[in-house]
């Protein structure tokens, strides 16, 4: 017999996230993912890069696939069950044809996103690439602003935080510098004035918050996620080694960790990450199979300022802040 105090106390847990978290049912392909709070429906919403895992290649080399990707987006009520609602609403006048890696947030009274852009459908990696800012009063309809001038034609993967003092900083990746991640500050959201090159290694996908009273950055460095903590926001230290670098046990989280998002409720932070599937049955008989991509979530733990992750463990999502 269930008891009362039992239904309490699974309820207080959270539900538990399933593995996959969320796969794309259009191209299979989700990835780079950036997730926020609807306060007028209640339910949280992810918007992630829709990559065309399932478009065949006519070589190798040919990388089409990561090209001509929408944004696509996905709702939840309680932050493990979710529903694809198909793609965002983003304005051709100021993007273009390949748009990835959506970072989302509610600042001074409206949702900004600030999105990469690539003006084409590419077979290689060489084309330029840049960041555009647009803005939303519902999540839904989206308005061009400016495309950041950050003295590079080839920067991706935005992702802003709100400084102690007030201003904003941006956090990117530069590909004519190694793939380092930079910084650049902002008083309005708008003006942005580089700063410095952060990391020395390259990487992508920095994703910076706070959480515990601290700073953090977590970016993809290819190996696993590089952590940064910071108690200022202004000096940083790196954390040794990589989270997520070690495959996970369960079917569908069999490969490193990519691309991380975070959620931050109270004192609980969650990871998002995407990982591709080469490490699943379906690869053997497929090559092709290792494109496919799917978002997984993990609960961080902090303790004496280092950040560990089980990614094989149950997660209870607690979302209410």
């Amino acid at each position: 017999m269930i008891t009362p105090l039992l239904l309490l106390a699974a309820a207080a847990s959270g539900p538990v996230a399933p593995k996959p978290l969320f796969r794309d049912p259009v191209h299979d392909g989700a990835a780079d993912a950036s997730t926020v709070r609807d306060a007028q429906t209640g339910e949280w919403v992810m918007f992630y890069t829709n990559r065309r895992a399932d478009l065949p290649q006519d070589d190798a080399s040919d990388v089409r696939w990561v090209h001509g990707t929408a944004i696509g987006v996905a709702r939840s009520k309680d932050g493990a069950a979710w529903r694809y609602t198909g793609t965002a609403d983003i304005p051709g006048s100021c993007t273009g044809e390949t748009l990835w890696a959506p970072e989302v947030q509610w600042l001074e009274g409206q949702w900004h996103m600030w999105l990469t852009v690539v003006p084409g459908i590419y077979r290689d990696w060489n084309a330029p690439r840049f960041i555009v800012h647009l803005t939303s009063p519902d999540l839904k309809t989206w308005t061009c602003g400016d495309r950041l001038e950050l003295g590079s034609d080839r920067v991706i993967d935005a992702s802003v935080l709100a400084l102690p003092k007030g201003g904003y900083r941006l956090f990117f990746n530069d590909e004519r510098q190694n793939k380092a991640i930079v910084t650049a500050d902002s008083p309005d959201l708008v003006h942005w004035t580089i700063r410095d090159r952060l990391t020395q290694t390259p990487g992508e996908g920095p994703k910076a918050f706070r959480w515990k009273g601290r700073y953090w950055l977590i970016s993809d460095a290819w190996k696993g996620l590089l952590v940064m903590r910071s108690d200022d926001g202004e000096q940083w230290f790196t954390q040794p080694g990589h989270i997520l670098a070690t495959p996970g046990r369960h079917p569908t989280d069999r490969a490193k960790g990519q691309h991380p998002d975070i959620i931050v409720a109270g004192t609980r932070a969650y990871i998002l990450y995407f990982v591709h599937q080469e490490g699943e049955e379906e690869a053997k008989a497929n090559p092709d199979w290792k494109r496919r991509t799917v978002l997984q979530i993990a609960e961080l733990r902090e303790k004496d300022g280092v950040i560990s992750v089980d990614r094989d463990a149950p997660v209870h999502v607690r979302l209410k802040l």
